[in-house]
């Protein structure tokens, strides 16, 4: 199986080369778009800021590339979020592939902390991404925006308001934790992916 990390200017490549070669599997890590074009599978990492990631996604043509890829692809984190149709974070249009927006947390009290860093439950969970994983399940976050609950919902999580922690449309799959950090349930949904 051709698997392929795309390469942008993101934070957590290294990370989710670690957890796939754990369960077996073998990535490059590349921005050339023939590669990514013809790989089996697609993983679209990300750590970072979306008004810079769009930048260096439009300046190598990745953003219409992505949006026309009929394989699956799985975006983690911030690869989730540039998915959407547009992020409150520095007002940028994203790709466009989920309707919905990224809108920035904000905390009514103290005890709220943003970002939220750490473990928190996944709920209502939908789709064979999610096979073999128990609801309220614990994954790792890191995130000072979320995506709102809509239609291509597939998992919620709770922090100061319900929110999308993971996505599906067609061949497309964007999870807001890190399935990377995320132990054995991570690594579950690793695997399902590369079995889609």
């Amino acid at each position: 199986m051709n698997l392929t990390i795309i390469k942008y200017n993101a934070g957590n490549i290294q990370s989710v080369l670690y957890a796939l070669e754990r369960i077996g599997a073998a990535a490059v890590v590349s921005d050339d778009p023939q590669l990514i074009a013809s790989s089996d599978k697609v993983i679209f990492p990300g750590v970072g800021e979306a008004s810079s990631a769009m930048t260096y996604l439009r300046e190598r043509n990745l953003d219409r590339l992505l949006k026309d890829l009929s394989q699956p692809v799985l975006g983690i984190c911030l690869g989730m979020q540039l998915m959407c149709a547009r992020s409150e974070e520095n007002d940028t249009n994203c790709l466009g592939i989920f309707d919905e927006e990224v809108k920035k947390f904000t905390p009514g009290t103290k005890e709220w902390k943003v970002p939220q860093i750490g473990w928190n439950n996944i709920h209502h969970l939908k789709t064979g991404l999610f096979r073999n994983v128990q609801e309220g399940s614990f994954c790792y976050f890191v995130h000072g925006y979320a995506v709102s609950l809509g239609s291509h919902t597939i998992a919620e999580t709770d922090y100061i308001l319900p929110y999308s922690s993971a996505l599906n449309r067609k061949n497309f799959y964007g999870v807001q934790f890190h399935p990377e950090k995320s132990a054995v349930v991570g690594e579950q949904i690793l695997k399902n992916f590369l079995s889609i």
